[in-house]
């Protein structure tokens, strides 16, 4: 009997796990859980920098074509009004490598020469960009983002318009920017 109870015995011990193999597993599954809140805090982190990026870029292409919307209606205004009117002004005049000199666009004014609400376009203090319920970006109603947009034109090279349209934001502390230039041309 006492063979028996020998065999029963190991047999139990066998079939256990030692404090060692605990310990192990514990920590290979630590690891493993640590790993995957890394990974989703950097996917997190990277989507908001992407959309911030993507957001930037339509802002800059938006300064753009304000600029071109502003040209063309100078053309369809016609007579007495030049192509460049209200874009060579003293507020605008100036490069993207200047940080001052700059000046402001966006939707929710009329810049028609025809309307003396704006006789220039707004100087550019470093405004931020506000968005309002109907998801535009102005510099009226709204509340305030991260983005300032500046939009500078060099007009001094005849029948050519050098705008630069820089947008900055600060993401974690940390400034950011986008820029594009495009010539604007007085083709008619």
């Amino acid at each position: 009997m006492n063979l028996n109870l020998i065999k029963i015995f190991k047999k139990k011990n066998t079939k256990g796990f030692t404090l060692m193999e605990v310990i192990i597993a514990l920590f290979i599954f630590a690891v493993g859980i640590i790993a995957i809140y890394v990974m989703t805090t950097f996917t997190i982190s990277s989507t908001i920098h992407v959309s911030n990026k993507f957001t930037a870029a339509y802002l800059v292409q938006e300064g753009i074509e304000l600029v071109r919307n502003i040209r063309d209606t100078n053309w369809l205004q016609g007579t007495g009004h030049t192509w460049n009117e209200q874009l060579a002004t003293f507020n605008c005049n100036g490069t993207c490598d200047e940080v001052i000199n700059g000046c402001i666009v966006d939707y929710k004014h009329s810049y028609s020469p025809l309307t003396p609400e704006d006789p220039d376009l707004p100087a550019y203090n470093g405004q931020f960009l506000n968005i309002d319920s109907d998801v535009f970006y102005s510099y009226s109603a709204g509340s305030q983002t991260k983005f300032k947009r500046k939009v500078s034109i060099d007009a001094s090279t005849a029948d050519i318009l050098k705008v630069c349209v820089r947008v900055e934001w600060k993401e974690k502390g940390n400034p950011n920017q986008i820029t594009a230039q495009e010539n604007l041309y007085n083709w008619r």
